[in-house]
């Protein structure tokens, strides 16, 4: 890969990492494209050499946070010495750790665009979507992993459950941030517990 282009890709990054950090705080509809440009050390003006639109960005940025969440999703349910239902729990302790109502430096972002950007952008929908069923469908395939180590049991289909369960997350994760206090969390893993039929 050449310099220019290699330039091309940093300057790119740099201006969705901010771009997601900014919006995670702020919303999307709230931020200007001059603040992430600004943030990101790039000139005024460059936005549209890089992203055709704040749309477009809008669906890069959240392409690429997905593809960050679902590798970091990937290497909690391959973390050596554990069986899948202890993984499982690990992610959900994550989840509660990373997306909180204080600053999550950018890993809420599905939690604080979605219900903003699905009734704003089609293209940001669908990659809401897209994402979102990606981190489902492995949750599903490690809930029946479980079942078949061992580990876990539930009462519905894996894929069903894995659905509930996200939701339930993502449900908890926008209370938490309405009540300002961890309770949502708290009852969100007793459910998981139980759904799961986990002792402890």
């Amino acid at each position: 890969m050449n310099t220019a282009t290699t330039e091309t890709n940093e300057v790119r990054y740099s201006i969705l990492a901010n771009g997601q950090r900014i919006m995670a705080g702020k919303g999307f509809s709230a931020v200007g494209i001059n603040e992430i440009l600004t943030a990101s050390g790039v000139p005024k003006g460059s936005f549209y050499h890089y992203f055709g639109s704040k749309d477009a960005f809008g669906v890069a940025m959240l392409e690429s946070y997905f593809v960050d969440y679902l590798a970091e999703l990937d290497a909690t349910l391959a973390t050596p010495s554990l069986n899948m239902a202890q993984r499982l729990m690990k992610y959900w302790q994550d989840w509660q750790d990373t997306q909180s109502f204080f600053d999550c430096q950018g890993k809420c972002l599905a939690v604080k665009l979605g219900a903003e950007v699905a009734d704003l952008s089609e293209p940001m929908r669908i990659a809401l979507k897209n994402g979102t069923a990606g981190i489902i469908g492995r949750l599903a395939a490690a809930i029946e992993a479980g079942v078949a180590e061992g580990s876990l049991s539930v009462d519905a289909p894996p894929a069903a459950t894995a659905q509930c369960l996200y939701q339930l997350w993502l449900g908890a994760s926008v209370m938490v941030k309405i009540v300002r206090g961890m309770q949502p969390f708290e009852a969100a893993m007793a459910v998981t517990r139980q759904t799961l039929h986990l002792s402890r």
